[in-house]
């Protein structure tokens, strides 16, 4: 099983909708982030829209989050113990995980975004190992 301690940076994010069309890129598609997992079992991730300046009316996508973690292969599971959003705080964030090329993939649930439902895939490049 390949490991995941270590520090991650965002390489890319990808949305599509249920039919499996792509959706505009999350963050902008100018996305920048960190995550690190380390071997006691806390991870934090934060992850932005790093664009310059963003059109008026415009608000920057931005999430982080902290808390433990297991992982047991394909599956990613944080409880969340501090978080941008407080309606995460308490809760279980589930990613599916794959590796590709080095990559390491993470999946969250679809969102819904207006009527309609969202899948995205955010891709992780390793920086630094623990």
């Amino acid at each position: 099983m390949p490991s995941i301690v270590g520090t991650w940076k965002l390489a890319r994010a990808a949305a599509r909708d249920a039919a499996g069309a792509a959706l505009p890129e999350p963050y902008g598609g100018k996305g920048i982030g960190r995550v690190t997992f380390t071997a006691e079992g806390r991870m934090m991730s934060v992850v932005c829209d790093g664009s310059p300046e963003l059109p008026p009316g415009i608000r920057r996508e931005y999430s982080s989050y902290c808390g433990t973690y297991t992982f047991d292969g394909s599956q990613l599971v944080t409880r969340v113990d501090a978080a941008s959003d407080p309606g995460r705080i308490g809760s279980d964030q589930v990613r599916g995980v794959r590796f590709e090329d080095g990559l390491m993939i993470l999946s969250p649930p679809p969102r819904r975004t207006g009527g309609s439902e969202e899948y995205r895939e955010i891709t992780w490049e390793r920086i630094a190992a623990e």
